[in-house]
């Protein structure tokens, strides 16, 4: 009540003082006008005058010029009359003027103008205001007297008062009614869908859910209501967490969740995180004149995020959209996320000639092909490796200033982007505690040792005290490639390298997917697979009964031409399934200003075109391919409502669509092909294992996944959503920190041990 009030008297206020001012300029605006509207009526007067009062001037004939005044004297607002000689005597004046007042002295001063053009001046004479003009009559280039015209004035204060009068009474009404409006405003808009918010989030902490009333969306309240919205999603995910929590404690459970990642974090870190990537969790990009906050598709930032926010850490990263440099500080930080503000993120500007060189050359074009055994010949510049260099320097330089005056500080290196930034941080603070994880396969020695500068590549990572890779395997390619490139130990009880006095942990930490997550929100899509199935075939203009599904981005390792063929010898195989299975592949374009990349997303489509084109019937075609980036949220469906999902890398690190497919099959349906050369295959041992180069074992498998018998096919997704619920990215995350934390810094060798120990 009190707020209305003050905002009622607040409007009263305000609008009396912007109708006072308008109504005065609007006086003001009047008066000038019926001022400068007598002053011409006056001066057309005494012009017309002046050419019969001249000549009686002239003949001295006083008798004339009193007829003359007397007979113009008496118009509607004219006061009077007035001829008076040079020295300012008056010859002849109206019988209405002289009954009224004295005419007043000529102001002779003002008439002396080379021009002779009459004066005109507002008076109070007898107590009412007058407007005077006076003409100076002149008999060849003297003067001679002057005509003075006088006007009554009082009408035009009698308009400003009844412009005053009908001003108040305005604002009396426009008072009354604006306060009746604005309190029917205030109620319906603000204090109703205040009061049903209240009771709503009464309820929603008394545990009683209820869906969320309709919040105002007016810019002032827009604050309240995105904190409202963010307080209730907080206390919901509050409410599940320590549901899910109670839950695994009863049953036994030793499942990972954010809020155990967190209070694991909360136990072993002494210091403050950082972590460095390419990738930067949250991009700010233009529409329009709005600036919009994008979280980049990124397995990264779902697994690191939560460690962040648990322990207020910095995340160096490179600014790459076209809004970032808007949103950051003096310093290029800003907090994040933007609604709930947990951590810190540092970006990273490039130059467009420093990305081409570091991300697009030497990190996509040499390390991606040369990792990757997939029969694409790596590409070595010197000037990429320059670039390169510079960029890793670049990095640790913001690293290490955002590290500054900080103790215990751990750093978390992502990916092979970064292989000589350990060691530069290493070397300018010895007392961090450094890991790198290499999120693609590490190849055999054979193969690394292609790479002309394979030695300071190895330098560089072993400035870490904890390497990472996906598998046992990768962790065995990396120590043999060490060992025959560079003068070091190699631990093999203990996976670990010694060199110079320094000792790097080499363990595998096979990463995955948020299970839940991966599952959607509850009730976001409660079709059968069979209706969502139908629904998306219908939606592509397909007829068809069975549907397989492939997500990847258009990469020469993923296989997807390999994946094309194998349906194309399915349907040669099968020819009873033409017309009834459809393959859809998802594809985004990925890395395109690449000549490889963009030659591939050519020869995709010209094979997916050659099939259809063999087997494409009116309605109905085998593949159908949709090249562009879909959302998690757009995948889900293809994921629900698939007979089987197709995964046929030819070489990858570990695949996290063969993990989101599993996870995402709640009802338990669904069959996983599996390339045997990824590194989910050694978890996923119940998904269809294939070697993607054999197109007929491809087509086997697709009979198998549309042919096979319901339980085995239930039995086998059990145990893979098992083993991708248990090993989800929290416990990646939380034992690669784990690790990390339990590492001694500056562990020195025994005397009388060996330090090194030379490579074959």
């Amino acid at each position: 009540m009190r707020l209305s009030l003050r905002l009622i008297l607040s409007l009263v206020v305000g609008i009396s003082l912007v109708t006072f001012v308008i109504a005065r300029n609007e006086v003001r605006a009047e008066k000038r006008g019926l001022r400068a509207d007598l002053v011409r009526r006056a001066e057309i007067l005494a012009e017309s005058l002046q050419e019969i009062v001249e000549p009686a001037l002239e003949r001295r004939s006083h008798d004339e010029l009193r007829r003359i005044v007397e007979r113009y004297g008496n118009r509607e607002r004219l006061a009077g009359v007035v001829v008076y000689d040079r020295d300012g005597n008056v010859l002849a004046e109206s019988s209405s003027l002289a009954s009224r007042f004295t005419p007043p002295a000529v102001p002779f001063d003002q008439l002396k103008t080379p021009d002779g053009a009459g004066v005109s001046e507002f008076l109070k004479l007898g107590g009412a205001p007058v407007n005077a003009y006076y003409l100076p009559l002149r008999d060849g280039s003297s003067m001679t007297g002057v005509l003075a015209i006088f006007h009554d004035a009082d009408y035009i204060e009698a308009q400003s008062v009844r412009i005053w009068r009908d001003t108040i009474w305005h604002v009396i009404a426009q008072v009354l009614l604006i306060v009746f409006v604005t309190i029917l405003i205030i109620r319906w808009t603000i204090v109703l869908p205040i009061s049903r918010t209240a009771q709503w989030m009464k309820d929603l902490r008394g545990g009683r859910v209820r869906p969320a009333p309709k919040l105002p969306n007016e810019d002032f309240l827009a604050p309240f209501s995105r904190e409202v919205v963010n307080f209730a999603q907080s206390l919901s995910e509050a409410r599940a967490a320590a549901e899910e929590e109670a839950r695994l404690r009863e049953t036994g459970e030793s499942l990972w969740t954010p809020e155990r990642l967190r209070a694991s974090v909360h136990n072993k870190l002494q210091g403050s995180l950082y972590v460095v990537s390419n990738r930067e969790p949250y991009m700010h990009v233009r529409h329009g004149k709005n600036i919009e906050a994008l979280v980049p598709a990124s397995g990264l930032v779902t697994a690191l995020e939560p460690i962040l926010r648990a322990c207020d850490g910095t995340w160096v990263a490179h600014g790459s959209g076209d809004g970032d440099r808007a949103t950051v500080d003096a310093h290029d930080r800003l907090r994040v996320p933007p609604d709930r503000p947990e951590y810190t993120l540092r970006r990273v500007w490039l130059t467009k000639e420093e990305e081409e060189g570091y991300y697009f050359g030497f990190a996509n074009e040499g390390l991606w092909p040369l990792c990757h055994i997939a029969h694409t010949r790596p590409t070595f510049r010197t000037t990429d490796w320059q670039s390169y260099q510079d960029a890793n320097r670049k990095f640790a330089d913001a690293v290490l200033e955002e590290m500054e005056g900080a103790e215990h500080a751990l750093l978390l290196v992502q990916d092979y982007h970064f292989a000589l930034l350990p060691r530069m941080v290493k070397e300018a603070r010895p007392d961090v505690r450094v890991a790198i994880f290499w999120h693609i396969p590490w190849p055999n020695p054979e193969a690394f040792g292609i790479c002309p500068w394979q030695r300071e590549l190895l330098d560089g990572l072993l400035g870490s005290d904890l390497v990472g890779f996906h598998t046992q395997a990768h962790c065995n390619n990396f120590l043999e490639t060490v060992d025959g490139a560079l003068e070091s130990r190699i631990e093999w009880e203990r996976f670990a390298v010694r060199r110079h006095d320094h000792v790097t942990l080499v363990r595998p930490f096979p990463i995955s997917v948020d299970f839940r997550e991966s599952q959607g929100e509850p009730g976001a899509i409660t079709a059968s697979p069979y209706e969502l199935r139908a629904s998306l075939l219908k939606n592509l203009g397909i007829e068809a009964s069975f549907l397989g599904v492939g997500v990847d981005r258009v990469d020469y390792t993923k296989g997807i031409i390999e994946r094309f063929r194998g349906v194309e010898r399915f349907l040669e195989k099968c020819p009873a399934y033409r017309g009834k299975f459809t393959f859809v592949q998802i594809g985004a374009p990925s890395r395109t200003n690449i000549p490889r990349y963009h030659d591939l997303l050519a020869e995709v489509e010209a094979e997916a075109a050659r099939i259809n084109a063999r087997f494409a019937e009116a309605n109905w075609k085998p593949i159908a391919l949709l090249l562009r980036h879909h959302s998690h949220e757009e995948i889900m469906p293809y994921y629900r409502a698939a007979d089987f999902c197709m995964v046929t890398s030819l070489h990858d690190g570990m695949n996290l669509v063969a993990k989101e497919f599993v996870a995402a099959r709640e009802d338990g349906e669904g069959a996983l092909i599996l390339s045997q050369f990824t590194g989910a295959t050694r978890e996923l041992r119940d998904a269809l294992i294939i070697n993607p180069y054999d197109t007929d074992e491809l087509a086997d498998a697709i009979l198998l996944a549309l042919e096979m018998d319901s339980e085995e096919r239930r039995t086998r997704m059990r145990h893979m959503r098992h083993i991708v619920r248990e090993n989800n990215v929290y416990r990646w995350a939380g034992n690669l920190i784990a690790e990390l934390s339990d590492i001694r810094i500056n562990e020195v060798e025994p005397a009388g041990v060996l330090r090194m120990q030379k490579h074959a």
